[in-house]
């Protein structure tokens, strides 16, 4: 699941999807983008995508081969 189709989800939702609240997800977008230096390459997934895989690896203990198969829709 990207970002974009997991805000559109409902608080409760989203919070079951994910592990956080969408207050928390955005105050925690929030500190990386402030505090995450940006070099080389640009990145493929954005920041949001990135923080949402890393806290779907956390709460289910999927591998990143599923993970990315499921944010990439493949």
């Amino acid at each position: 699941m990207k970002y974009e189709i997991a805000k559109i989800l409902r608080e409760e939702e989203f919070k079951r999807a994910v592990g956080v609240s969408k207050k928390m997800f955005d105050k925690m977008v929030k500190i990386i983008k402030e505090n995450l230096r940006t070099f080389g390459r640009p990145p493929a997934l954005s920041r949001e995508d990135q923080l949402l895989m890393t806290l779907m690896y956390l709460r289910e203990y999927r591998t990143e081969f599923h993970i990315g198969l499921n944010v990439w829709g493949k």
